[in-house]
């Protein structure tokens, strides 16, 4: 069975830290890009991040760049984003999911979440003092 699962979100200060994980079983996301999704109530469901498994290609947007890293353990078929100096407009649910590889040749196609087939459930990040 596929299945993706987020981790690591809970409740942090504003100028804290947090390290999502998203763990798959069933497949491997060796050969996939893995992007990094947010929804915060009310809105809509936007990009934030993609990884290529295969290269390392990255991809962050506006919202995140320069406070976020990626990185991946093959060995536990998991993807990590680090995100540091959280502001309490970065509190949503955090989404991962699968698509091609391909999709990180270009950063509009990666983090269009109409490119992803296999999703999370999400994991809640909540910031505040």
């Amino acid at each position: 069975q596929v299945q993706l699962v987020e981790s690591g979100g809970g409740l942090v200060q504003p100028g804290g830290s947090l390290r999502l994980s998203c763990t798959a079983s069933g497949f491997n996301l060796s050969i996939y890009a893995i992007g990094w999704f947010r929804q915060a109530p009310g809105k809509e469901r936007e990009g934030v991040s993609c990884f290529s498994m295969t290269d390392g290609t990255t991809h962050y947007t506006n919202s995140l760049e320069g406070r976020a890293t990626s990185s991946k353990d093959q060995a536990k078929n998991a993807v990590y984003l680090q995100i540091n100096n959280l502001k309490p407009e970065d509190a949503a649910v955090y989404y991962c999911a699968v698509a091609e590889d391909l999709v990180t040749t270009h950063r509009d196609i990666c983090v269009d979440p109409n490119e992803y087939y296999y999703w999370g459930q999400g994991t809640q990040v909540t910031v505040s003092s």
